[in-house]
């Protein structure tokens, strides 16, 4: 059984740091994508940061780009995001997916992680 938990999350000032973590289990592939999104109130959901276990790409929304790092430790399939120079519209629920890539494609989602800037 697949799971995501996020962590990290907490109050921050602007200009503050964070490292959110969603520790995986379950996986039955080597091969996966994980992604970060996040959603702010009133707000659709958007992507953030994307990052794969068999490629070294990274991708980045513009909004994040520069300050935001998306990393992978595949000995323990555990994803995060070291955020940084942190703004009042990155107030967000964080949540972690996973796109598990074995025959078909599976997606799971973590519960998320609030994440509130106060400026």
């Amino acid at each position: 059984q697949v799971q995501l938990v996020e962590s990290g999350g907490g109050l921050v000032h602007a200009g503050g740091s964070l490292r959110l973590s969603c520790a995986a289990s379950g996986f039955t592939s080597n091969r996966y994508v994980m992604k970060w999104y996040r959603q702010a109130p009133g707000k659709e959901r958007e992507l953030v940061a994307v990052v794969t276990s068999f490629s070294d790409i990274r991708n980045y929304a513009d909004s994040v780009r520069g300050r935001f790092t998306i990393s992978i430790d595949t000995t323990n399939t555990t994803l995060y995001l070291q955020m940084n120079s942190l703004k009042a519209e990155d107030t967000a629920v964080y949540y972690c997916k996973a796109e598990i890539l074995s025959g078909s494609i599976r997606d799971f989602w973590g519960q998320g992680t609030q994440v509130t800037v106060s400026s």
